[in-house]
């Protein structure tokens, strides 16, 4: 006959079977622990940073008026003939000119390249920032839109530049993404300026200045 303490124990079998099993501390660890995750913006990969997904989609929400959208000035203004023609004589002359960056960008766009002007433009609008608060919000920002390898809009730069990034956004400054801007100023340069010269809506650009009487009988 079984005592008390052993009817007790007898008891409460079924009960602890109902129970779930009893885990260890490493497998109660285990499901808790953040995974690495790359889509996160913070460069150390883990998603338990202080950077929370509610500022995440605040920022989100105002990419369209920060980074994307041309001034209105670029959008509206019209270049004089002169000024057209000078976009041919350097591409410095052209990302110099509100005007040209505006018509080289709808160019960029239809070749599917419009990332690395707005890559350029966010850069500097960064340069431009004096409230460190702001220089913070914006240079996370500019990481997630178009240096996240899983960004739609990432732009083409070389490992030595990423990881110099990397470490620079551990405390991010207006000039994080200098060595980046740079090497897609290079790019748009070398690759797409040429064929934007060559391309109908340059030529439409300097036919639109050119003098009409010429044309007159």
């Amino acid at each position: 006959m079984p005592t008390p303490h052993e009817a007790g124990n007898q008891h409460t079998g079924p009960e602890e079977a109902d129970q779930p099993p009893s885990m260890s501390s490493h497998d109660v660890a285990s499901p808790a622990a953040p995974s690495r995750n790359p889509c996160c913006l913070c460069w150390c990969c883990c998603c338990s940073c202080s950077w929370n997904e509610e500022r995440r989609r605040a920022w989100r929400a105002s990419r369209e008026s920060k980074l994307q959208p041309l001034p209105s000035c670029e959008v509206c203004s019209t270049p004089s003939p002169e000024e057209v023609r000078g976009w041919a004589q350097s591409f410095d002359k052209l990302m110099h000119s509100p005007a040209g960056r505006s018509a080289f960008r709808e160019f960029l766009r239809t070749e599917y390249s419009e990332e690395n002007m707005l890559f350029w433009l966010a850069c500097e609008e960064l340069k431009a920032e004096a409230d460190q608060h702001a220089v913070d919000e914006k240079a996370r920002l500019i990481y997630e839109d178009y240096v996240s390898i899983l960004s739609p809009k990432e732009v083409s730069l070389d490992s030595r530049i990423r990881e110099g990034i990397n470490k620079k956004m551990q405390e991010p400054s207006a000039h994080t993404f200098d060595d980046a801007q740079l090497q897609i100023y290079t790019l748009m340069h070398r690759d797409p300026y040429p064929r934007f010269l060559g391309s109908p809506a340059y030529r439409a650009l300097l036919l639109r200045g050119a003098p009409q009487s010429s044309h007159e009988a």
